[in-house]
């Protein structure tokens, strides 16, 4: 691998959680009435995400759908079948609740999008049409479900206000 290609892996890397840790900024932000501030990091969060496309872009890690379904299947399966597990066990080991509890959930929820996934593939490779369906994240613990919320959360029992709508 080239210093390249390496450099923009780690690139990716840097500015999708810049992305995402502005994203929090702003909504803490927000949360204290700071308005002006929460737009200028979620429009800096816009900025990052733009220059993590565009490594992703020149990497070549943008597909067919049907390739990227298959790596997002294999990353979703990858974290929920070894990556959380070892994280669940350091964590339990070092008896750290928080952590405990946010890689326990992260680790069921990515089983659901692995299984989402994979559906939709099977769907696109077998030509079957697919169901207009909507999406509904819980807000607590990131569940993924089809259709409209539950009343309660099965993963982290939020109760279905918690749940948002995807547009």
């Amino acid at each position: 691998m080239t210093n390249s290609v390496e450099n923009l892996k780690n690139a990716f890397a840097g500015e999708s959680q810049a992305n995402r840790r502005y994203l929090a900024f702003a909504k803490k932000a927000e949360d204290e009435g700071f308005i002006q501030i929460a737009k200028l990091f979620r429009a800096a969060a816009e900025a990052e995400t733009i220059h993590a496309l565009n490594h992703l872009r020149i990497l070549g890690e943008i597909k067919t759908t049907s390739e990227n379904l298959a790596a997002a299947v294999s990353g979703e399966t990858f974290e929920f079948k070894k990556m959380y597990p070892e994280y669940l066990n350091i964590a339990k080991k070092e008896k750290n609740t928080q952590a405990t509890w946010s890689f326990d959930v992260a680790n069921k929820v990515e089983q659901v999008h692995a299984g989402l996934f994979s559906k939709v593939l099977e769907a696109l490779k077998t030509n079957k049409e697919l169901p207009k369906v909507d999406y509904f994240i819980c807000g607590v613990c990131g569940n993924t479900v089809e259709g409209s919320a539950p009343e309660k959360c099965p993963i982290c029992g939020a109760p279905r206000a918690k749940f948002f709508k995807v547009a």
